[in-house]
């Protein structure tokens, strides 16, 4: 390794491949040589990408990714290139991540909070008493479910997410629920 390295025609892209080459065995000297010579190059690129705040981190989850990819690594393309397309993979990540991450507010009213989200037009407050009285007759998991997708609004997959449950047994629980509530509402016409 020493002699392509003192060789004063070797690039520094050639270099770093050498190193990355020689770290893959996982030496830690030679492990800690290669992140030692790219370290910065790949805070700056990833600053670069996100933002200052969010380069630490970045910077860290792609030498988790580098590092376990490293033995891997065949010398098919510079150690810089292969690297820094890690880089950018692990922001694209984070953005994509951040996008399907749901906002979840704590609401401790969810009738205010629907009756908020309501058009106008639509049927008025004795409705929503009637409703929630319904409601309440409801067994609290599939009265949880039936108010996050169809009152709040979220989709199955999210408020799956927020119960901890698999999407199937929300779109289940909201079934069932809507079941019960439309017994509960041919019951009351009938008495009506």
């Amino acid at each position: 390794m020493s002699s392509v390295i003192s060789d004063p025609r070797t690039t520094d892209d050639q270099w770093l491949t050498v190193l990355a080459l020689a770290a893959r065995d996982g030496a830690p000297a030679d492990v800690e040589a290669f992140t030692r010579a790219v370290y910065t190059d790949v805070r700056r690129f990833v600053a670069y990408l996100s933002d200052q705040q969010s380069a630490e981190d970045l910077t860290q989850e792609t030498f988790v990714r580098v590092l376990g990819s490293l033995p891997r690594f065949a010398g098919r393309s510079s150690a810089r290139t292969w690297l820094l397309s890690i880089a950018r993979r692990v922001v694209v990540d984070r953005f994509r991540a951040a996008a399907a991450r749901p906002v979840i507010a704590e609401l401790a009213d969810w009738q205010t909070a629907a009756e908020r989200c309501q058009p106008r037009g639509l049927p008025g407050s004795e409705d929503g008493v009637a409703l929630a009285e319904l409601l309440a007759r409801v067994p609290r998991e599939r009265r949880r479910a039936f108010v996050l997708t169809q009152l709040v609004g979220l989709p199955y997959a999210e408020a799956a997410e927020l119960i901890g449950c698999p999407v199937g047994t929300v779109r289940s629980r909201v079934a069932r629920a809507r079941d019960q509530l439309r017994a509960s509402v041919l019951e009351a016409e009938q008495v009506a």
